[in-house]
């Protein structure tokens, strides 16, 4: 029987939610599929009476975490036992493709923090080789029309010949929890991730871009078998 993506979401981050243990801080990602486990993580701390206390990497997952009861506290006061998080590619080592939510600085704050990181996803979002998904680059706004035009050479020391678009909704930039702009690069195909990543973080003006390499220790992919359990 075929599932949906929202279905396979839903389970991800069920199979997710039952990682956690009293205890621990947990690592709370962005993003639907992360939304999902968050949920389904409230549930569990109620059921099992859960001494769990989370860290959220966006100001929408604090909101939904104190609607849901979860006691929450801020990146630094302690060390984050396990993240979960959702991921726009996943690609072969668990490199991965984030920041479709705009919040990438935060959530790679946390999870260069944490122990143990744990990716949640449909199965659409398992590919080949990154770069489908529109690359996300955190640029401060000043002189962002600038750094634009380095990002420009940067990708293409990088054989990749496109110029990143800023991110607009509403009819205006997007703004990050930090109150920076997003720039989307449409590779295509990205074959050497180290190399552009660190070929973009060289780029006066940029913040963080959204290649998540050597991060993730696990993957749960739902699908129409299950939950599918991947490491790298």
């Amino acid at each position: 029987m075929t599932t949906f993506p929202d279905e396979q979401k839903r389970a991800a981050g069920e199979a997710a939610a039952e990682l956690v243990e009293s205890g621990m801080i947990v690592g709370l990602g962005t993003g639907s599929t992360a939304a999902w486990f968050v949920r389904a993580l409230a549930r569990r701390m109620e059921a099992d009476r859960l001494d769990v206390r989370g860290v959220p990497t966006s100001t929408a997952t604090r909101s939904l975490a104190e609607v849901l009861g979860v006691p929450l506290l801020e990146l630094g006061q302690v060390e984050i036992d396990l993240t979960v998080d959702g991921a726009d590619e996943i690609g072969p080592g668990l490199q991965l493709i984030k920041g479709g939510g705009a919040a990438l600085l935060r959530e790679k704050l946390v999870w260069e923090a944490s122990r143990r990181c744990v990716v949640i996803a449909d199965a659409a979002k398992r590919v080949r080789r990154l770069g489908a998904f529109p690359l996300p680059i955190e640029v401060i706004p000043f002189a962002h029309k600038t750094t634009a035009l380095r990002l420009c050479d940067a990708l293409t020391e990088c054989d990749i010949a496109v110029a990143p678009r800023l991110r607009v909704r509403d009819g205006a930039p997007v703004l990050t929890d930090q109150g920076n702009l997003i720039y989307d690069a449409p590779c295509g195909e990205i074959v050497d991730p180290a190399l552009l990543a660190a070929a973009l973080k060289s780029v006066t003006g940029v913040v963080d871009h959204g290649l998540f390499l050597d991060l993730a220790d696990e993957a749960l992919i739902g699908s129409d078998a299950g939950v599918e359990r991947i490491t790298p």
